[in-house]
């Protein structure tokens, strides 16, 4: 309540006073104090919805008239999963150069923190690779996410080529944690081709996954975005096995009916121009 009210440049009990007249002007409780945390209700989370969706109305109208003056500013919130961050900042950072009064907003999520940030309509766009199937969104597919097998550099399979893929199943296999899309291909995948790899270890992120691999823990599927760099120190190696990499994309992702501003819209027809010269320098 107090960072709300620091935010407003008001006191803390005047806040508090403007959000009992709230409720009470709703006619529904819209939080409930626990344990000396505000904890907002079903009715309060919709109305923070509602607020949030109004002031993204307000800003993409801003961003229409300053367009209209010839002036390019404003907001542009963008929510991106984990293995995103090897290249959105990038193409923000080339984005930002064009339009240098932008503020930007980069959140990095696990899968399901993004699906929780385009549900909660805190974001322009999200980046993913495997949209959600449980929520009414708009996607657009603009780069390829090939996903590759990964061994320590002296591991055996390293000197094979065109390795079968009935070797993996003899493999110990470190994997994203439930509900990653990288896994979700992955499982995918080996499913369809009747493998069942042997997990040794689910960690949360990319960077633990690539250590591990390079400590000799054993394999992992990865996005080849993830893996460029430790591919050119040594530290791990890709594996020329059957049926990899296996063909994944990048999707923009949108609320459906959510009218994107001018700002969000020339990133998302930005990105489809940048990602031709990521898509151009992919080798196998």
């Amino acid at each position: 309540m107090t960072r709300a009210a620091q935010k407003c440049h008001i006191t803390q009990p005047t806040a508090s006073m403007q959000l009992r007249e709230l409720s009470l002007s709703i006619g529904l409780p819209l939080y409930e104090v626990i344990g000396k945390k505000i904890h907002l209700t079903d009715i309060g989370k919709e109305l923070a919805a509602t607020a949030r969706a109004m002031l993204g109305e307000w800003n993409a109208f801003q961003q229409v008239t300053d367009r209209t003056k010839g002036l390019s500013r404003g907001e542009l919130r963008v929510a991106v999963v984990s293995t995103a961050k090897y290249f959105i900042p990038r193409m923000l950072g080339r984005f930002c150069e064009t339009y240098p009064e932008i503020d930007i907003k980069l959140d990095v999520f696990n899968r399901d923190g993004v699906i929780q940030a385009l549900r909660e309509n805190k974001v322009d766009l999200a980046v993913m690779s495997v949209p959600p199937s449980d929520l009414d969104v708009e996607t657009e597919m603009f780069l390829n996410n090939p996903l590759v097998v990964i061994a320590p550099p002296h591991h055996p399979l390293t000197k094979q080529h065109n390795i079968p893929l009935s070797v993996l199943a003899n493999e110990a296999f470190i994997l994203r944690e439930e509900g990653s899309g990288t896994r979700m291909m992955a499982e995918r995948f080996f499913a369809a081709h009747g493998i069942r790899p042997r997990v040794k270890l689910n960690l949360g992120s990319n960077e633990a996954i690539k250590e591990a691999v390079a400590g000799g823990l054993g394999c992992a599927v990865l996005s080849h975005h993830a893996v460029a760099a430790y591919r050119i120190d040594g530290s791990i190696a890709v594996l020329d096995v059957e049926g990899f990499p296996i063909q994944s994309q990048w999707f923009t992702v949108t609320l459906h009916g959510k009218r994107l501003g001018p700002i969000a819209a020339m990133f998302r027809n930005d990105l489809r121009e940048m990602s031709k010269e990521i898509s151009a320098s992919f080798k196998f």
